[in-house]
């Protein structure tokens, strides 16, 4: 059975959180002296001399029933980034746990672990980036604190089988977190429709991609409202600007838009994904689930880089990446960008 205190450090397990002003008092106040704030306003606008809601409690009202989850289900973050540190600072005492990931995959999850002086065991995906019942076996067998897995993934586009992940969820022991930061994108259901099912799981989402707002930083982490308590316990006091609260729930009031710009992104991958098999150098167009092309070129991917660096136009080169050589990462553009990138492609001649 699922414990999720035996996953937790004990120091946090005991540790008393910073209590903020705003943490003591919300509300409004006609005179509000308890924070040390500058009461005679801001060197630029007047209405930022205030701390922001440490819990970003408007936001989560706005956005809990676009996503189906109750408010105390949802963490905001600077950027799923945060999230993912805090779950290895949650979960993994430095120099002694670990943590899963499956390469090819978002690099952060390797970054946090070594911040946080966390080992990672790695378990390769299959030759078509999937996970292979083997592979499942050996994650169920781990003893690591969590494993991430990136669906779709990054850089490789695709979503992961569900019935591999289900076979994760109902036998890791530790955390079981699915990084959705391109779900907007795919023709599935969200893992937040399992969160009731499966106390393990942490679902990742950002404001970065499909809502076109990467400048804001703002990431989401969806889970039972007890693992929520304990990243609300430990991260810091004001970890979301007033600004982004306030342009975040412009967005949310605004989802017409963010149909707009998503259905347009979709109808540019399946131009790009028809049209780039036919450039003479493109060996292989990878199937999507995001708002990118993971593509492999020939015979020099990197001369390939290179090349549309010096046209002005810069992609993601991937070719060191496990299982990616020879790749180039094209992130959908406008539908302008999109005509630029394959007139270029066609134009290439090996030197």
């Amino acid at each position: 059975m699922f414990k999720l205190e035996s996953l937790v450090r004990p120091n946090i397990r005991a540790m008393k959180p910073y209590s903020s002003a705003r943490d003591e008092f919300q509300g409004e106040a006609r005179v509000m002296l308890d924070a040390n704030e500058n009461s005679l306003g801001s060197a630029g606008p007047s209405q930022f001399n205030r701390y922001p809601d440490p819990l970003q409690r408007e936001v989560k009202q706005a956005l809990a029933p676009l996503k189906g989850v109750a408010a105390e289900q949802i963490f905001l973050g600077n950027g799923s980034d945060e999230a993912i540190d805090l779950l290895v600072r949650l979960t993994c005492v430095p120099g002694h746990d670990h943590i899963l990931i499956l390469p090819p995959t978002y690099g952060m999850y390797e970054v946090a672990a070594n911040l946080n002086d966390v080992g990672i065991e790695r378990i390769a995906l299959t030759a078509d980036f999937q996970i292979s019942q083997d592979s499942v076996n050996q994650i169920l067998a781990s003893e690591a604190k969590l494993v991430f897995l990136c669906s779709p993934n990054n850089p490789t586009g695709n979503l992961l089988h569900a019935d591999a992940v289900e076979q994760i969820l109902r036998g890791f022991r530790g955390l079981v977190i699915v990084d959705e930061a391109y779900a907007d994108f795919a023709d599935a259901p969200s893992w937040t429709t399992r969160l009731a099912e499966f106390p393990n799981l942490v679902v990742l989402q950002t404001f970065s991609k499909a809502w076109g707002l990467a400048g804001l930083r703002l990431g989401m982490a969806f889970a039972s409202p007890e693992i929520i308590g304990y990243l609300n316990k430990i991260k810091p006091p004001y970890n979301v600007s007033e600004v982004t609260q306030r342009h975040a729930l412009q967005a949310l009031q605004a989802a017409a838009h963010f149909e707009e710009l998503r259905h347009t992104l979709l109808r540019g991958r399946a131009w790009l994904a028809e049209r780039l098999p036919a450039v003479p150098i493109v060996e292989h167009v990878f199937p999507s689930d995001a708002n990118f092309l993971l593509t492999r070129f020939k015979p020099d991917a990197t001369a390939v880089y290179n090349y549309l660096l010096g046209k002005g136009i810069v992609v993601r080169n991937r070719t060191t990446q496990p299982g990616c050589a020879g790749t180039l990462r094209l992130t959908v553009g406008t539908p302008e960008e999109n005509e630029q990138l394959l007139e270029a492609l066609q134009e290439y001649r090996p030197s």
